[in-house]
């Protein structure tokens, strides 16, 4: 990893945290991206590395983020969206956005757009395969049904936010094979990837996590360093032998999901719709 340079969100703790100490140890030059100033400034002051705090609650917050890393970094081999969560309750954003939505796809989705032609840039003289994006999902996905008419998720029952968090996980999937083919030809590739049922404070609070963990005495899931081992994999492999778009579950390509992220013709259609939101719309 010596000589490229990683973006990576939800990068001051959890799996992010794990993968950003993972690829600095590696040589690679890390942007630690958080929403806790003291968290981020702290992992950034301990790998030695640039710290950036934005709240993906406020897509504003994103466009000076994307302008920061612009202005920081003439070439980006790796943007790692990470960054993201459930929410317990509804609540929507300052940008109208039902929460889940916002900070775990449509902040990521502005984040790549921005940012996107910095990144074909780098890969025109960077070795071949150097230069990826890599989108944290969920085997969650398996349960999501994205209907273009209510990306809010205001119909039906809210059941503690994983209708949302699924469907928005099966968003990531669908977002990272539609960047695949409208990034085809340019030397950068995309894919995204379930970590596995990790312990972190993911889903603190809520009744399906606070039941998994009474249940287990606290001893569910497998830990943030297990879950970053494929974020490592595919920000770090020298050459991935899958093609661009692919989903992994954990270390496995082409994981079980959805039938409706194969629909590459609703891709499209989600891909226009988070333009609309985000306000980028492009041809």
């Amino acid at each position: 990893m010596v000589g490229r340079t990683v973006v990576l969100t939800g990068a001051s703790s959890g799996i992010g945290g794990a993968a950003a100490r993972a690829l600095s140890a590696l040589g690679a030059e890390i942007a630690i991206v958080g929403r806790n100033p003291e968290r981020t400034a702290k992992t950034a002051k301990e790998l030695g590395a640039d710290a950036f705090v934005a709240d993906y609650g406020r897509l504003a917050e994103v466009r000076s983020l994307a302008s920061d890393l612009l202005a920081r970094y003439p070439r980006i081999h790796v943007l790692a969206n990470n960054a993201g969560g459930m929410q317990n309750t509804r609540t929507f954003t300052a940008d109208r956005n039902e929460r889940t939505f916002q900070e775990s796809h449509l902040a990521g989705f502005l984040l790549t757009d921005l940012i996107l032609p910095r990144i074909v840039e780098t890969a025109k003289t960077a070795p071949k395969g150097s230069v990826r994006i890599i989108q944290t999902a969920s085997v969650a996905a398996r349960g999501g049904r994205i209907s273009l008419d209510d990306l809010d998720s205001q119909r039906g029952p809210w059941l503690g936010g994983w209708r949302a968090y699924s469907n928005v996980k099966l968003a990531n999937i669908l977002f990272i094979k539609e960047l695949a083919r409208r990034i085809a030809g340019t030397g950068v590739e995309a894919y995204s990837f379930h970590p596995g049922f990790v312990r972190t404070s993911f889903g603190a609070g809520g009744w399906m996590m606070s039941a998994i963990d009474f249940l287990t005495h606290g001893n569910y899931g497998i830990s943030p360093e297990q879950g970053a081992e494929p974020l490592i994999r595919l920000i770090a492999a020298a050459e991935i032998d899958s093609p661009s778009g692919t989903y992994f579950d954990r270390l496995l390509p082409d994981g079980s999901t959805s039938a409706q992220a194969d629909d590459a013709v609703f891709a499209k259609k989600l891909w226009r719709a988070s333009q609309e939101r985000v306000d980028t719309a492009r041809s």
